[in-house]
């Protein structure tokens, strides 16, 4: 039931909202009819005041129930509890009667002679998504098979002069429409509720168009006789808001790995909550979005126009909405030990949108530049190509990849990379790097002749990194280095992504030694290098020796 406040509450209620940025009252907790236990009610609020009173004694209070008076509850998918709360709580609104009509203090209203304050307001577009993608970019995603619901009243003002009398005031059609064109019509209802299917993927309007007509009749005045005189007045009065039809598409490549893993590649157009890569769910990639839900604050109270002018009354109909925010998680793979490799992310950066989100809500969004990924690799031994699903963030809309084409498939090979020592000089060494396919013998080229990638459209060519150095193949799978000093040297062959090759290669490593000591010639050379330092020692030992013969006494001579 509503309660009209008086003059002194409105402006206790609009000083609130001055001081408060917003009305931040959590709605009852008492339980009504609105499909959801306690605790799936009290994690909806995520607009209310975070300051643990929730008007129940705390020891009546569930855990979940306390959790929520101190913070505001997200989601890893879109809940289905704002929907169930919404679709509950609208058959709480009432219409005003012929005096009185009742609407949102945003709603559009239309004044003609005998229809006033009159208005179709839009309640609530199911199932859908608030995404919060960064500041000024807030669209609202709508899936392409839901309903929308609205609300329809005005007031009846008589015509002037006496003796009239209303034959009949109603709402005779009511139209949802998309960019125009009618895609639905009713008839006359104060309360529209509109099911559609098959909207396109696009941002788009949708609008609640309604028609209102009242007629008032009289009897002939004076001594006057014939038809009595009839005054018909219409309006039509209309809502709209806008929207992005949330069309999941998914493109796919895949791939077989030498030791049996495979290997898939998934692109999608629309934001994404996660892909589920097998029949019994136990591998996952979950996406950077997580979810909360809020109430439209712009329903929290409503207005009573009559002819005498308009009272505030709380609302007991208040949609609630699901809202996607990027996380401080980010993407994650499932199970974390054992589940699948992240291999490859696309995305491009995009600023933080945490100033969309409000100030009495919070959530875990990321405070710095964030990358929505549109496109994932990852690398799993269990992935079934035929049950890979990639669920959206509109709740429902979820989108499984067809059987790959033999286009879209790769084949990732071995590969076989070697390192010789060609020559030394003493001072460094030249050091021959070739690629060749393991299976095949044929060379692995890495010149700059970039093959785009099937996916991401971008140059992506593989390198061999070695002492620090990054260096590439010619045609014929060789390449030529040179190191300067003594040691261990490692050469790492990294592919480019399989995507942009077929056949597509894994990574391999090969090691080889650079020391005198190695080779022929690096001991004829330290042979070379001994005898030279250790020429004046020889000669001086041999001009000693001759000396000391010179002064040899002959001991039987001398007698």
């Amino acid at each position: 039931m509503r309660h009209p406040l008086s003059g002194l509450a409105v402006v206790l209620l609009i000083v609130g909202l001055l001081v408060g940025g917003g009305i931040a009252v959590r709605p009852p907790l008492e339980p009504e009819d609105n499909g959801l236990s306690e605790n799936e009610s009290a994690a909806l609020w995520s607009r209310d005041t975070d300051n643990g009173n929730t008007g129940v004694n705390a020891t009546d209070k569930t855990a979940i129930q306390q959790l929520a008076a101190h913070t505001d509850i997200t989601y890893k998918r879109p809940p289905s509890t704002a929907g169930t709360w919404t679709r509950n709580d609208y058959r709480d609104f009432e219409p005003g009667g012929d005096n009185t009509s009742v609407h949102p203090g945003y709603a559009d209203l239309t004044n003609s002679t005998l229809i006033k304050d009159a208005h179709s307001t839009i309640f609530v577009v199911q199932p859908s998504t608030r995404g919060h993608l960064q500041s000024g970019e807030t669209p609202l995603y709508i899936a392409p098979d839901g309903r929308v619901l609205g609300v329809v009243d005005y007031r009846v003002s008589e015509p002037a002069g006496q003796n009239w009398t209303k034959i009949d005031d109603q709402v005779t059609e009511v139209r949802l429409k998309q960019d125009g064109e009618v895609i639905a019509r009713t008839d006359g209802t104060q309360m529209p509720a509109f099911d559609y299917a098959g909207l396109e993927s696009s941002t788009s309007t949708v609008t609640i168009e309604a028609e209102i007509e009242v007629t008032f009749q009289r009897p002939p005045s004076g001594t006057q006789t014939g038809l009595r005189e009839s005054v018909t007045d219409t309006v039509v009065v209309s809502d709209s808001v806008p929207v992005n039809v949330y069309d999941l598409q998914v493109f796919a490549s895949h791939s077989t790995y030498p030791n049996g893993d495979v290997g898939v590649a998934i692109y999608q157009n629309r934001p994404w909550q996660s892909y589920q890569l097998s029949s019994d769910g136990t591998a996952n990639v979950r996406g950077v979005w997580r979810f909360y839900t809020a109430r439209d604050t712009r329903w929290e109270s409503l207005i009573q126009s009559t002819e005498h002018g308009t009272d505030v009354v709380e609302s007991d109909a208040i949609p609630v909405y699901v809202h996607a925010f990027p996380s401080v998680l980010g993407p994650q793979a499932r199970p974390v030990r054992t589940g699948p490799d992240i291999s490859t992310v696309w995305g491009s950066e995009r600023p933080s949108p945490a100033e969309t989100i409000g100030e009495n809500v919070h959530v875990g969004v990321v405070d710095q530049p964030y990358t929505p990924s549109h496109g994932v690799a990852v690398r799993h031994h269990t992935i079934e190509n035929h049950n890979v699903t990639v669920r959206g963030i509109v709740r429902g809309v979820n989108s499984t990849i067809r059987e790959p084409d033999t286009e879209s498939k790769r084949q990732i090979r071995r590969s076989n990379l070697t390192m010789t020592v060609l020559a030394t000089n003493g001072s460094q060494a030249t050091v021959r790097i070739e690629l060749r396919d393991e299976k095949t013998g044929e060379p692995i080229g890495l010149d700059s002749d970039s093959r785009r990638a099937a996916i991401v459209d971008n140059e992506r060519n593989g390198y061999i990194s070695v002492a620090g150095e990054r260096v590439r193949t010619n045609h014929s799978g060789v390449a030529i280095t040179t190191v300067t000093e003594y040691g261990s040297y490692t050469a790492q062959y990294h592919p480019e992504s399989w995507l942009s090759q077929d056949p597509a290669y894994v990574g391999d490593r090969a090691t080889v030694q650079y020391h005198p000591l190695l080779s022929f010639d690096g001991w004829l050379a330290l042979l070379v290098e001994v005898g030279w330092q250790f020429t004046p020692f020889l000669v001086a030992i041999y001009l000693g020796l001759q000396l000391g013969s010179l002064f040899t006494f002959n001991d039987t001579g001398g007698r």
